[in-house]
């Protein structure tokens, strides 16, 4: 349990030393990986299910080769579509925030170092290093936030893809 409260410190003392910024890409990350996580749930546990009800309703129609039941089938694709495509643009959006708010970090770090310069006569060594490590602590955990979800963007989006098309497949041979 020891180990619980240094990691703790250690986030706090992080947070400290990276500004307010940090918080915003805490946030920002949070939000993201909870959209993500969002997505795999959707993908493994509730879209088998929606489309097992596509290919049951698609499967129970009489007629399915006429200019109707076509736009009936392309309807229903493009209700999966829109389903399995939800909040990825979104999870995109935000992982292009994110090294957006560590530049922001940088930009108001080295204005506390400008500071520092200005009224202190750049003499005080050890407050300009507070406003290099709040210039830089942020660039880095806007850079590792937004490579955190980078591939997961992509691959939500792939798959919503793949899956749309297959869904596509699967009711033209039915």
């Amino acid at each position: 349990m020891i180990w619980l409260y240094e990691a703790i410190g250690a986030i706090r003392e992080l947070m400290a030393l990276g500004g307010d910024v940090l918080w915003a890409i805490m946030f920002v990350l949070f939000l993201m990986w909870t959209f993500i996580l969002e997505r795999a749930w959707y993908f493994s546990r509730v879209y088998p299910v929606r489309k097992l009800l596509i290919v049951d309703s698609w499967e129970s129609r009489a007629e399915t080769t006429s200019w109707y039941a076509r736009r009936i089938k392309q309807g229903l694709v493009s209700e999966a579509s829109l389903g399995l495509r939800q909040n990825v643009g979104l999870i995109k959006a935000l992982i292009a925030i994110c090294p957006l708010l560590g530049l922001l970090g940088t930009v108001t770090g080295m204005i506390a170092v400008f500071d520092v310069m200005t009224y202190g006569a750049g003499g005080n060594a050890r407050a300009m290093a507070a406003g290099v490590f709040m210039a830089t602590i942020p660039t880095m955990a806007g850079m590792v936030a937004a490579l955190s979800g980078v591939y997961f963007g992509t691959w939500l989006e792939h798959k919503a893809q793949v899956e749309t098309e297959a869904l596509d497949d699967l009711l033209q041979h039915h």
